[in-house]
C-alpha cells in the first residue's frame, strides 16, 4: 500500500483518467506528480459537493449530494440543469450515473420520480425510458454504479422503514423495455440489509451486510459479513468474516477490497483479515445511502486503477493498492 499527499483547494473530486479534478472550480486537474493544471475556466456560484465524469471524460455532472439539483457539462460548459424530487432529498444521496451504449453517453437518474430510474441521451435531453407506461416500486435509488463492460447497473439504495436495499438492472434490457426498471431483482435466500456494494467485474458483486438483524431465518449472508454474489446465476458464491466492522466497501478483486468506514483498509476477501491500513486518515461513517448531513467526507474510488482518493483540509490523500 502507498499513500500520497496532494496539496488542493476542492470543491468537488472526481477521476479523470489518473488526475484528480474539480469541474466546479474550472476543471483543475490535479496530477500525482504534483503538478496541476487548470483545463476549463468557469467556476460555478453553485453550492455542490460532488461530481461525475463519463468514462470519455467529455461529460460530468456535479450536483448536491443532499439536494436536488445538479449541473451537467459537456467539456466544462452548462449544457442543462438536472433536477430530481425534494421528497427525502435531504437525508440520501443523489443517485446518478453515467453509462456508454452504443456509442452514446446517457445519465442515470431519476428525474421524474425518487422511485423511477430514467436514461436521459446528454447530448439532446431526450429521456429514452419514458415513452411506457411505468408502474416504478416504491424503492428510494442510490449510490448507482456501472458495471465495467457498461452492460449492468447497480442501485445500492432503501425501502421504508428504512431497510438498505440492492437492485441489479441489465441496461440493454431497459432500453427494450423501460419497464424491465420497475421490477424487483431479488437475491435469492438473502433476508439482510445490505449496507454497501460494489462491483468486482462484470458477473459478481461485493455485498456487505449491516449489524441488522435478518428478516427470518434462511440466510445466506450473516450480519456483519462479507459476500460475493454472482449475479448472473443468482448465486452467493462466498461468505466472508471480516476482522473488524465494514461499512463502506470498494471491490478491488475477487480477492481484495477497500474498507472505508472509520479509516481506509484493505480487507483480504479469502479470510477477513486487514492486509494493509491507514488509522491517521478520517474517511468518515457512512455505512448507508441515509446520511442525513452535510460536509460529508469526500471520496473518489477510480475503477481502473483501484486508487481511492480523500478530500481533507486543503489536502488530497491518493491510496494504493
Amino acid at each position: 500500500m502507498k499513500k500520497q499527499t496532494l496539496k488542493a483547494y476542492f470543491r468537488t473530486i472526481n477521476w479523470l483518467g489518473n488526475d484528480i479534478v474539480d469541474w466546479n472550480s474550472g476543471g483543475m486537474c490535479y496530477s500525482l506528480d504534483g503538478t496541476k493544471k487548470q483545463d476549463q475556466k468557469y467556476y460555478y456560484g453553485f453550492n455542490c459537493d460532488s461530481s461525475i465524469t463519463s468514462d470519455c471524460g467529455t461529460y460530468a455532472f456535479i450536483y448536491k449530494r443532499l439536494g436536488t439539483k445538479g449541473l451537467l457539462l459537456k467539456n466544462g460548459e452548462v449544457l442543462r440543469e438536472i433536477n430530481r424530487s425534494y421528497y427525502q432529498s435531504e437525508v440520501y444521496e443523489y443517485p446518478a450515473a453515467f453509462i456508454n451504449y452504443k456509442g452514446k453517453t446517457y445519465l442515470i437518474h431519476c428525474p421524474n420520480s425518487y422511485c423511477q430510474l430514467d436514461f436521459e441521451d446528454v447530448e439532446t435531453g431526450e429521456i429514452m425510458t419514458d415513452k411506457v407506461e411505468r408502474n416504478p416500486r416504491d424503492i428510494f435509488h442510490s449510490r448507482l454504479e456501472v458495471s465495467p463492460n457498461h452492460q449492468f447497473l447497480l442501485s445500492k439504495g432503501w425501502i421504508w422503514h428504512p431497510v438498505d436495499v440492492i437492485e441489479v438492472y441489465d441496461i440493454e434490457q431497459c432500453f427494450i423495455d423501460p419497464t424491465y426498471l420497475d421490477i424487483e431483482k431479488s437475491i435469492s435466500n438473502l433476508s439482510v440489509e445490505i449496507c454497501s456494494a460494489a462491483f468486482i467485474d462484470n458477473d459478481k458483486i461485493l455485498l456487505c451486510a449491516s449489524a441488522e438483524e435478518p428478516f427470518d431465518d434462511e440466510n445466506m449472508v450473516p450480519p456483519n459479513h462479507l459476500a460475493i454474489w454472482n449475479f448472473k446465476t443468482n448465486q452467493i458464491e462466498k461468505v466472508i468474516k471480516p476482522s473488524i466492522e465494514t461499512r463502506n466497501v470498494f471491490a478491488i478483486n475477487e480477492n481484495l477490497c477497500w474498507d472505508l468506514y472509520q479509516y481506509p483498509k484493505i480487507i483480504d476477501l479469502n479470510n477477513g483479515n486487514i492486509i494493509g491500513e491507514f488509522p491517521e486518515i478520517n474517511s468518515g461513517l457512512q455505512s448507508s445511502s441515509i446520511i442525513r448531513k452535510e460536509n460529508l467526507t469526500k471520496i473518489a474510488f477510480n475503477r481502473h486503477s483501484k486508487q481511492i482518493a480523500i478530500a481533507l483540509d486543503g489536502t488530497i490523500e491518493v491510496l494504493s493498492v
